[in-house]
């Protein structure tokens, strides 16, 4: 079965109700030996795309994970960017800000991080937490600095979504892609996995008592995820909503987006001119 990103698509503008989203697919492959030997195909597709993206120096390319705890992210970057050069790409994983971090804007700590042209930078999480944990629960707003007439929750969601676009805007207008994944997971999926973290030795670090306490607040996480989406996917800077249930399956998936957002950009090796011919059999006879 062939994968189609696009199905996976946001369109611009389009109201997102995730319970009309799937979390779970028909699998693509019939059998393990049948996955692995596809995820190597993507694999190689995107090692050989990430050398000529790095060799082209035009581009940058910045991937945004976000998703509900335990949906798969550090599994899907680990995997699907196996065969990447790590010369060529950087992950940032951006957790609570610190004290640095929260005297600037709340975009600033990860503009600091964006990637350079010919490189691939990768978000898990992102700006996008200052719209979604941030909203979820408000009492952050009050230790982010800000003045009181800027912390109106009648207002400031939208002004952040409204900066985010810009921003994302102003990325694309200056060579960097934006693509933004958000894993889909059920709550009885992050309950069975949450479950396998408790009873698996080498899985008990993945597991902290913070998890259960934001299991609370699905319901609300929910309506911000939607929101988020629908404010923020753009033609330039889409989201994916990438079914997550099924760990292979997703990984696919991504694996499928990053390569089709390769494939948009129109990369080349450069060209060696004459006189850079000529220097080379020069150096070639000395070495001879």
């Amino acid at each position: 079965m062939k994968i189609d990103s696009k199905d996976f698509r946001v369109r611009n503008g389009h109201k997102v109700k995730l319970k009309k989203w799937p979390t779970i697919i028909k699998p693509y492959c019939h059998s393990k030996k049948e996955y692995q030997e596809l995820l190597e195909k993507h694999i190689e597709k995107l090692s050989s795309l990430q050398r000529l993206h790095y060799a082209s120096h035009r581009y940058a390319l910045l991937l945004i994970f976000q998703a509900m705890d335990a949906a798969g992210k550090d599994g899907s970057i680990r995997h699907v960017m196996s065969g990447v050069n790590p010369q060529g790409c950087e992950v940032f994983s951006f957790k609570q800000p610190s004290a640095e971090e929260l005297e600037h804007d709340f975009l600033w700590r990860s503009t600091c991080r964006l990637p350079e042209r010919g490189r691939i930078g990768i978000f898990n999480r992102s700006y996008y937490e200052e719209v979604l944990v941030v909203r979820v629960h408000p009492e952050i707003l009050r230790n982010q600095g800000l003045p009181e007439e800027l912390r109106d929750e009648k207002t400031i969601w939208k002004e952040r979504y409204r900066s985010i676009v810009d921003l994302e805007d102003h990325l694309h207008r200056n060579g960097t892609r934006v693509v933004k994944i958000f894993l889909h997971l059920s709550k009885n999926e992050q309950r069975k996995r949450f479950l396998e973290r408790i009873d698996e030795p080498d899985k008990n670090w993945k597991f902290s008592l913070a998890d259960i306490h934001e299991r609370k607040y699905w319901k609300d996480y929910t309506k911000a995820y939607e929101d988020c989406l629908h404010a923020t996917s753009t033609h330039h800077a889409p989201w994916y909503i990438v079914p997550a249930d099924d760990k292979e399956n997703a990984r696919l998936i991504v694996s499928r987006i990053v390569i089709d957002a390769f494939d948009e950009l129109k990369m080349a090796y450069p060209k060696t001119t004459g006189k850079r011919q000529r220097e080379l059999k020069s150096i070639r006879k000395q070495l001879a």
